[in-house]
């Protein structure tokens, strides 16, 4: 019993104070401040809308032949442009192979900057010209750098 008449209480008063508010609006005067006034704040629900994760496609796996084949007879790139890129992939190659075998003559980073930069020059003289081509082996960059870098893929490769 006493609750309900706490309720009709506070209801009471918060409707005094709006009619005096719609008062004093109506005559243009300010109304006086309330000593302790209850501020309620009322947040309008957000709805987030999250898109559904895009279907990929699993990567196929890499086919090293098929990627020289396509490289081989791409027309983006020139034949002495192919035949330099050649002979910097046998250099790149060979280095591996002596790193794999002990030799050590180059580090893994400097290894790595080499492959990077030969991939870049590649793909810059493919992008134009064979855009499916570029796509495959910027895809496929640390494929086959995981290849060239793990001795065990690099003989099954190589």
């Amino acid at each position: 019993m006493k609750s309900a008449s706490i309720h009709a209480g506070i209801l009471c008063i918060a409707l005094g104070t709006a009619l005096a508010c719609a008062e004093v609006a109506q005559h243009g005067d300010t109304p006086p401040a309330p000593a302790s006034t209850a501020v309620v704040v009322v947040e309008q629900a957000r709805l987030i809308v999250v898109p559904a994760p895009v279907a990929r496609k699993p990567e196929p796996p890499l086919n090293v032949a098929e990627l020289k084949t396509r490289l081989r007879e791409t027309r983006a790139i020139g034949t002495f442009a192919k035949l330099a890129l050649r002979n910097q992939m046998d250099d790149l190659v060979q280095e591996f192979r002596s790193r794999h075998l002990g030799g050590q003559s180059n580090s893994v980073v400097n290894l790595r900057q080499r492959y990077d930069l030969l991939l870049l020059k590649v793909l810059v003289l493919i992008q134009d010209g064979d855009p499916p081509l570029a796509r495959t082996i910027a895809d496929s960059r640390e494929a086959i750098w995981s290849i060239l870098a793990d001795p065990e893929q690099f003989k099954s490769v190589s």
